[in-house]
């Protein structure tokens, strides 16, 4: 599913009107019945015991929750809308959604204060659901006063909040709030969902995010080049497997890390590339940590060592053509020997690069920059958003405010792939397009998760770029892109699986690679479904 900024949505209702004859009344009626049948059906909505409280601004945003409110009232619900401002007499559209409003027996309340909305809670007591119409797309920051002290009374009462398209108080393209925000359960986004859903305090405030009909022509709502990256999203993938293939024909992946203490990240990377069907796992560390990497393996997973002189580099150069792919970084370590081992597999390997953890502490975009764009084969970087600040060398809280802007800038300059891990995480390739994996779950951040998803990663890209010809490197960048969603989608359904099994606190990454073949079943079971 497409998501887009503020700019993307409004020309995308400017050809729905104009070039498609849509009124806007009519994309206001759409929301405003797709909305109602929606809190219609909300689970146990009989338990809120008191009016369905609709707070309407006045621009499109107070249009839509006018519209709402109408509807709900036709299907039997009590609702109350209070207007925030005086009508503004130039918006027709606005003054007919009141008017109607007024004729189908929605029971309106103007006020000015918060204190006003204040006291009808307190007078009222028990528990509101309270719907936020207040601003939508062109929320301007800081609030005023009195939005603030609104929100802040909304947030107070409110025994389950909606908002529509977007939570007031937070900013449409980068999620950022400034002093309050509403904070929602569920935000019915209009026609698409938006860039606020899912970065910064936007994903914070937003809750669960459902899309509403607005009658936007469906060639337009596929165009775009960033996606939600869903199991819908995978369906028309091309990675199937050859039920009569080898081990051989499924790719050898070599894992590269572990430091003292930290062969365990090898371990786990190596486990989560092999039990993703990978045919070959090589888990490689230093020799001195060698004995106790192999403690760790199963008996699954080859092992080796890690060159470090002249010799031994120039013996596995020449040997670097026995796998598919290379995931390093690992538990590593950071100093300049992790450097040459990162810049060597960077320099001599003909395949997919997985650079994750320390392999990305040890480079530089400045420094490196030309290397990587320079490489014929895949390069995939695998940063948390620490690790990425540290790469370009911009302060965390600078990338936390414009995460795609900055993604996109560096994969221009790089001609790479980056995945960038959080809570939503944000998948870019050279091509422009950009996917959001918007799947919350506390239990991944855990000791390993990232090793696990660096591992599915180098597993899927050795199975399906497996034979290219190292001396004619034209990689089908779909299998890439293909490969790495899937990785990533993988990775989250796993997560959420040991979630429900074991809970949040309990789940470890081991857990997750357990849960593996659950998250490959959820996929193929919807894809039989459609």
């Amino acid at each position: 599913m497409r998501v887009v900024s503020s700019k993307e949505m409004r020309a995308l209702e400017k050809i729905t009107i104009e070039e498609i004859g849509f009124s806007e009344e009519l994309i206001i009626e759409n929301v405003g019945r797709s909305a109602a049948e929606y809190i219609e059906h909300i689970e146990n909505i009989e338990t809120y015991t008191n009016e369905i409280v609709v707070l309407v601004g006045q621009g499109n945003n107070g249009s839509d929750g006018l519209a709402m409110a109408r509807h709900m009232v036709n299907k039997g619900l009590n609702v109350r809308a209070f207007l925030l401002f005086e009508p503004l007499e130039k918006n027709k559209v606005f003054q007919k959604q009141l008017e109607l409003a007024h004729q189908f027996g929605v029971k309106i309340t103007n006020i000015s204060k918060s204190d006003q909305l204040e006291s009808y809670f307190n007078e009222s007591g028990g528990s509101f659901i309270i719907v936020d119409a207040i601003l939508g797309l062109g929320t301007r920051l800081p609030l005023s006063n009195y939005l603030f002290d609104i929100v802040n009374v909304a947030n107070r009462y409110a025994s389950f909040m909606i908002a529509i398209d977007i939570p007031t108080g937070i900013a449409c393209d980068n999620g950022i709030m400034e002093g309050n925000a509403i904070k929602a359960d569920l935000t019915m986004a209009v026609g698409l969902p938006k860039y606020a859903h899912y970065i910064g305090s936007g994903a914070v405030h937003s809750g669960q995010t459902v899309v509403l009909d607005g009658c936007f022509p469906q060639i337009q709502t596929k165009e775009g080049d960033k996606r939600l990256l869903t199991i819908d999203t995978v369906q028309g993938f091309h990675l199937d497997r050859n039920k009569f293939a080898h081990k051989n024909t499924f790719g050898h992946c070599l894992v590269v890390g572990g430091s003292s203490g930290l062969t365990g990240a090898v371990n786990l990377a190596s486990m989560a590339a092999l039990k993703v069907g990978t045919g070959l796992v090589t888990a490689s560390t230093w020799k001195e940590h060698y004995g106790e990497l192999c403690t760790r393996v199963i008996p699954e997973i080859m092992t080796g060592v890690i060159p470090v002189g002249e010799e031994e580099v120039d013996d596995i150069i020449k040997r670097l053509s026995g796998w598919d792919s290379i995931v390093v970084g690992p538990g590593l370590g950071r100093d300049e020997r992790s450097r040459e081992v990162v810049l060597e597999v960077l320099n001599h390997f003909s395949g997919p690069v997985i650079v994750d953890a320390d392999a990305i502490r040890v480079l530089s975009f400045q420094e490196d920059k030309e290397l990587i764009n320079n490489r014929k084969y895949p390069t995939i970087f695998t940063p948390h958003m620490g690790e990425f600040s540290a790469f370009v060398g911009v302060e965390t809280s600078k990338v936390l405010e414009r995460p795609l802007e900055y993604l996109k800038e560096i994969i221009e300059e790089m001609n790479c792939c980056f995945v960038m891990k959080g809570p939503a995480s944000y998948i870019g390739f050279p091509d422009g397009q950009i996917f959001i994996n918007y799947y919350p779950n506390d239990g991944m951040a855990t000791a390993g998760s990232g090793d696990v998803l660096a591992g599915i990663i180098g597993g899927l890209l050795a199975q399906y770029t497996t034979g290219t010809d190292a001396n004619n490197p034209f990689y089908d960048n779909t299998i890439v892109t293909q490969s790495i969603c899937l990785g990533m989608l993988v990775h989250s359904l796993a997560g959420k699986a040991a979630a429900e099994i074991e809970g949040v606190r309990a789940m470890t990454a081991g857990t997750i690679i357990k849960n593996l073949g659950k998250a490959f079943a959820a996929i193929e079971n919807e894809n039989q479904d459609a």
